[in-house]
């Protein structure tokens, strides 16, 4: 948690004043009722900047309300003030809710599955081989600048000077390569799809 906002949230429970708060009802519900009207949305809004989501939040704020409803005799009683004891089990709530996270092990969220899809990544493998192979049909002239481009990170000038040809050379096997090998893969989809 942030210190500046504890600090906040202290300087704000200390400036609240008891003289404002009504008796609460003899009634438990009626009295928990007053309570949550009263200092629900404050309580919410200051336990939303620690949580994740709002769900998380929104059951923090029951759970702070919960424990009101089970102390509320001392609570009626007036000695204690209410709104500060309810930041003070929020954050209390807060606490024990990032120590029980941390304590756990980080749970990855499910995708959802999606009709047809290949889950072993079988596809990646069969279009790497595609890809192998239709290299394997270049010339060795351009083949090697494609890989020395592509998957080296070279820059044409580089593989330009380390194959000893000018640079016009380079570009030019470049795009020959390219044309080619867009050519093959193409004419390999259009068999596949026969």
């Amino acid at each position: 948690m942030n210190v500046l906002d504890l600090l906040t949230v202290i300087v704000v429970m200390l400036a609240i004043s008891d003289a404002a708060r009504d008796e609460l009802a003899d009634d438990a519900d009626a009295a928990v009722r007053q309570l949550y009207a009263r200092h629900a949305r404050a309580l919410h809004r200051y336990v939303e900047r620690f949580c994740p989501d709002r769900s998380s939040a929104d059951d923090i704020v029951q759970e702070t309300f919960i424990r009101a409803w089970r102390h509320l005799p001392q609570l009626s009683s007036g000695d204690l003030p209410v709104r500060p004891w309810l930041f003070r089990v929020a954050r209390n709530l807060l606490i024990d809710a990032d120590r029980a996270a941390r304590s756990r092990p980080i749970t990855v969220r499910a995708q959802p599955a999606e009709e047809g899809r290949d889950d072993t990544g079988l596809n990646q493998v069969l279009d790497q081989q595609l890809v192998t192979d239709a290299l394997h049909r270049l010339s060795p002239a351009h083949r090697t600048v494609v890989v020395e481009t592509f998957y080296h990170g070279r820059t044409l000038a580089k593989v330009a000077r380390q194959l000893g040809i000018p640079d016009s050379t380079a570009r030019s096997r470049l795009h020959y390569a390219l044309q080619a090998l867009r050519r093959e893969l193409e004419d390999r989809q259009a068999t596949e799809s026969r």
